[in-house]
């Protein structure tokens, strides 16, 4: 999952179990929509992407870096970035409203379509009540 600074969530991906959250990256950044509102160009990519250290991979820095986005993300075997843990808070935050949802808390769909369309439902309560 990945959300923006209040979080409310932008875009969710469903993989399996045993895949490490560092492999979808990149398809989670590529799939954030635009954002219209202000006059201009609509916003179409977050200016940063904080991540802990289990997103520590060069390869995914170059990749943001290419996409103008900075990353701040701890280096394995180094202290942690000071303060990103109230920064990483808010996502983990979404993770306990998405999980408000009880039929979410465990996936008992079979079909990963099913499941998906659950997730997306709560995403898109979870939405409507920060704009309510």
């Amino acid at each position: 999952m990945i959300c923006d600074g209040r979080g409310t969530p932008l875009k969710v991906i469903t993989t399996a179990a045993n895949v490490n959250d560092v492999t979808q990256t990149l398809a989670l950044v590529d799939g954030i929509p635009t954002v219209a509102g202000r006059p201009g160009r609509p916003q179409g990519r977050p200016e940063s992407l904080l991540g802990d250290k289990g997103y520590d991979c060069n390869a995914h820095r170059d990749a943001l870096r290419n996409r103008r986005i900075l990353p701040v993300i701890s280096r394995k075997g180094s202290p942690n970035i000071k303060g990103i843990g109230k920064l990483r808070y808010v996502v983990e935050q979404t993770f306990a409203l998405v999980h408000q949802f009880k039929r979410l808390v465990l996936r008992w769909e079979r079909r990963t379509e099913l499941h998906d369309a659950f997730v997306s439902l709560a995403c898109s309560l979870i939405c409507f009540r920060r704009l309510k």
